[in-house]
């Protein structure tokens, strides 16, 4: 896929850095003609950093790529213990993130290196 923007940002470790990557992307988005990704790409971005936060407590960076074919949401962070996705009641108040990666996305995974790890996921122009 030949890429046409790719934009980032670096947050810190705490829980304000989910609506500060909801914005981001939402702009990046709006800026690059693919508003109409950006309400599934908000919530999702939302729920990554905010297990980033949690779980590994790191700086986090936040990726958007758009090419023709996609939008590729990324969210780095310098743990390298891969996400695992769980199953809770209906009246759990946490542990629906991935579970809403899985559902709303149309490809995601998890790559993990000697930095860390980037969980992505990608919404494609047909499903939009």
């Amino acid at each position: 896929m030949e890429e046409l923007m790719g934009m980032q940002t670096t947050l810190p470790p705490l829980t304000v850095s989910a609506r500060d990557a909801r914005r981001f992307v939402a702009e990046a988005l709006h800026q690059n003609g693919r508003a109409k990704h950006a309400d599934v790409a908000v919530l999702l971005v939302g729920e990554l950093v905010t297990n980033a936060v949690l779980h590994a407590r790191t700086e986090v960076v936040v990726g958007v790529s758009v090419t023709p074919e996609a939008v590729r949401i990324e969210v780095l962070d310098t743990s390298r213990a891969v996400p695992v996705s769980r199953r809770f009641g209906v009246e759990a108040s946490t542990g629906r993130g991935l579970l809403l990666v899985e559902e709303l996305s149309d490809a995601w995974g998890t790559d993990v290196g000697p930095q860390g790890k980037t969980v992505w996921f990608e919404l494609t122009e047909k499903a939009a």
